[in-house]
């Protein structure tokens, strides 16, 4: 579906807003209290989302996805941000990088991903390697025919146990007008091969159960058939991921503030003192304005961002100024919200402390805001030399 109708895009909305509702809501409280997802819940998510034909709704109808075009996309993430991650990621729209696949490599990895028997994972921060992709560490040789890859991967989230992993790997280093520059490879690496140790990680306060693993890999022999793309384009591969990737974090960052922003006013309107509700307070009230304001800026900044895609002219810079926009935007309203409930705002009994945890990590995964901030600021003063 490439150019669906408003009746379409309203019945897909009404879909998912059901689906998240009566298939995530329910067990918020208890994933976050446990830690983690149960296996049954997840995979009962997972087959709903398949019935309704929202697994793997983002990759081409060609191989077996939904085919849904960037505007419908954004929609979707929006529902999907109003739950945890642990939950609506069992729901999977596998990475469009797998596009790149190409003979033997889609039976082997693309097709089983878009019917849901293998999960990936999206291997590319390191410990020293977070935000400064160029002081990746790991790498990978040639030997003979095949390659040889050593290093360690981490903060690397997924619901559960994965199948296989795009990694990333320095294979070379180039020379530029800006001094060397490392060239990166992406390589399909089976969970199971011989010196590949793939971990659960530690344990995040934002969206408990959402799983990180470390990958640790010790002379691992690859084939040249596991180069995923070109060699030497990993990093080029990988922006393209990215760049649609931080419109989604807008998108959800989106759905998250709304939820948190119904909770706020509910409260403001029923809450009382001095005889009064506390939202006709100026000092509550002018939060809810602020946050109603700043969700709605964020909502066309996506929308603006969802309409160059579709035109082919988004930039890095574009993608950048969303992921900084919504998830401070977020992140501001979630701190208000608790302000607004007061002590109550910090109990567990209460979902509002989990939204707030929750809200916290928008605006470190996919690219930190100081990150995003650099990226906006190369793009304005490098036409100018500087």
């Amino acid at each position: 579906m490439t150019s669906e109708t408003n009746h379409e895009i309203d019945l897909l909305v009404s879909t998912v807003r059901r689906f998240v509702e009566t298939e995530m809501f329910p067990h918020e409280e208890e994933v976050d209290r446990m830690g983690h997802v149960p296996e049954e819940i997840g995979r009962a998510i997972e087959a709903k989302s398949k019935e309704l034909g929202l697994f793997a709704c983002n990759l081409p109808e060609e191989v077996g996805g939904g085919g849904l075009s960037y505007g419908p996309m954004s929609m979707i993430e929006r529902e999907y941000g109003k739950t945890s991650h642990a939950l609506q990621s069992w729901a999977a729209r596998p990475t469009e990088l797998l596009m790149a696949c190409e003979g033997d490599q889609r039976e082997r990895y693309l097709l089983p991903a878009v019917r849901g028997d293998k999960r990936e994972l999206f291997a590319l921060s390191e410990p020293d390697a977070g935000s400064d992709v160029m002081g990746m560490k790991s790498n990978a040789r040639r030997d003979g025919d095949d390659w040889i890859l050593n290093g360690s991967k981490h903060f690397i989230s997924g619901p559960c146990m994965p199948d296989f992993a795009i990694v990333f790997a320095a294979t070379g280093e180039d020379e530029t007008p800006r001094g060397p520059r490392k060239r990166v490879t992406a390589f399909l690496v089976d969970v199971g091969t011989e010196g590949f140790d793939c971990r659960e990680g530690t344990r995040c306060i934002s969206y408990r159960g959402y799983k990180t693993f470390e990958l640790h890999f010790d002379d691992v022999r690859l084939g040249k058939e596991q180069v995923l793309g070109e060699e030497g384009l990993g990093l080029d591969l990988a922006g393209k991921w990215l760049g649609m990737g931080r419109i989604w974090v807008g998108a959800t960052c989106c759905g998250k503030a709304e939820r948190i922003l119904d909770m706020a006013t509910n409260w403001a309107a029923t809450r009382k003192q001095f005889g009064k509700p506390i939202g006709t307070f100026q000092a509550t009230g002018f939060r809810l304005a602020d946050g109603a304001i700043n969700l709605r800026a964020a909502e066309l900044l996506v929308n603006d961002a969802v309409a160059r895609a579709e035109k082919g002219v988004m930039s890095d810079a574009d993608a950048a100024m969303i992921k900084v926009f919504c998830s401070e935007m977020l992140n501001k309203i979630a701190d208000d919200a608790v302000q607004i409930f007061g002590g109550m705002g910090l109990m567990e009994e209460m979902p509002i402390q989990r939204f707030w945890r929750d809200s916290r990590l928008e605006r470190i995964w996919d690219g930190t805001s100081e990150i995003q901030r650099h990226i906006i600021t190369r793009s304005i003063l490098r036409p100018l030399g500087a």
